[in-house]
């Protein structure tokens, strides 16, 4: 008897063979508009089939790695990321994967775009959609909240094309007490000399995904002159923050270790602690949990969009192989 082996499936062109997606993209695109988004999308498609999954194997097979010091001693606190995922955030530039949304090229439509892409990019991209979903958050955060230095100095970079340019931004709310009782955040801020909006944060974040990134989004308490803060989540405050200053060291931020998880294990994921970390207060004191929902509604489409995503991809394989597979002679 010879050896069989069946055939393992075969990834499909994730446009040109996904018949909802072009049918959703002709009811809800005027034709023009439509035109030219779905030739970016078969060409970007195309893509995904081609020059992505290296990247996204690699940053599978090459999990990031905490530094805490250097070989003298010195404290450094360094994440190392694989090849894979670093080009990974430099496709995400060039492609525009936050850009899209914020050139409106076609107004409201230029949504559509961006998520249209994102969905094809995410099951090959390493969850690095992750990233792109608090940069996204962020950017919107900063357009509708942003002060004039956020608006000229920030929101360029986060929706820059640009690899060289490009930041990714964090959303650090979780703490010991979990991610969805906000209300019981400990982290403190009190007011920095420097400016008016200005404040030093101390406190332990529990959950920090993408800790590689240029800034960050959070939640702290204002203290008063006696030290005394709200309770609850009344008493919360959105603060913007740079994660390094302009040597590259840590803004007042201790790496106290990376998370060991069961999945997204590409995707630098931290335990932090900080210590009188320079932060930009965003909003009014108070209504912290009310201006983050900016960032929110933006991430929940994002994890609506790449569940679809990844049903899409496991749909496609299984009647992939569905076809390619032998038993009892047919």
């Amino acid at each position: 008897m010879k050896d069989f082996i069946q055939q393992a499936p075969a990834s499909v062109d994730p446009f040109a063979e996904d018949a909802l997606l072009r049918a959703h993209l002709q009811r809800v695109l005027p034709e023009g508009p439509r035109r030219e988004i779905e030739a970016d999308l078969a060409r970007f498609a195309r893509r995904t089939l081609d020059d992505l999954p290296p990247l996204a194997a690699d940053a599978e097979a090459n999990p990031p790695r905490h530094v805490p010091y250097d070989a003298w001693g010195n404290r450094v606190d360094e994440i190392v990321t694989s090849w894979g995922w670093r080009q990974l955030d430099r496709v995400s530039a060039e492609e525009g994967m936050v850009a899209l949304g914020y050139e409106r090229r076609h107004g409201g439509l230029s949504r559509v775009h961006q998520f249209a892409k994102l969905y094809l990019f995410n099951p090959v991209s390493a969850i690095y959609t992750c990233p792109l979903a608090m940069t996204d958050g962020a950017a919107r955060l900063i357009e509708s909240l942003g002060d004039d230095e956020l608006k000229r100095e920030v929101l360029p970079r986060l929706t820059s094309r640009d690899p060289d340019r490009f930041w990714t931004s964090g959303q650090w709310m979780t703490e010991r007490t979990g991610g969805s009782d906000v209300g019981r955040t400990g982290t403190v801020a009190h007011h920095d000399e420097a400016g008016d909006r200005r404040y030093r944060l101390s406190g332990i974040k529990w959950f920090t995904s993408a800790t590689t990134s240029q800034a960050a989004m959070t939640l702290a308490r204002i203290a008063d002159e006696q030290g005394q803060t709200i309770e609850g989540s009344r008493g919360l405050s959105l603060f913007f923050l740079r994660i390094r200053d302009e040597q590259g060291r840590l803004n007042g931020i201790e790496i106290m270790r990376l998370k060991d998880k069961l999945g997204t294990r590409a995707l630098p994921t931290a335990e932090l602690e900080l210590h009188d970390t320079p932060a930009l207060l965003l909003g009014e004191p108070g209504a912290g949990v009310r201006n983050i929902a900016h960032l929110l509604n933006i991430t929940r489409i994002y994890n609506a969009v790449i569940s679809v995503s990844f049903i899409r991809q496991g749909l496609a394989l299984a009647r992939d192989y569905a076809r390619r597979r032998e038993a009892f002679g047919k």
